[in-house]
């Protein structure tokens, strides 16, 4: 996909789209059911916000990076 083809604002929607999704299956993961976009388990998707990060990076845009760690969102006991 040629990332420099899309304006900022596009660039920006994908990413909070993986973001979105991710938080989506970690939700359904913790109600013990089948993440639905398989975000974690599909490479695919780590690449693709990869690109957008260098991408908007390039650009000079300032974004909050994916936290992809499995305990995001989760308090330390």
């Amino acid at each position: 996909m040629d990332y420099r083809a899309f304006t900022n604002d596009s660039l920006t929607m994908m990413y909070e789209s993986v973001r979105g999704a991710l938080a989506s299956d970690d939700a359904q993961k913790a109600a013990e059911e089948a993440p639905r976009f398989r975000v974690r388990e599909t490479a695919d998707w780590k690449q693709h916000a990869g690109n957008l990060e260098a991408e908007m990076l390039n650009r000079g845009m300032f974004f909050e990076i994916i936290d992809w760690s499995e305990d995001q969102g989760r308090l330390a006991l």
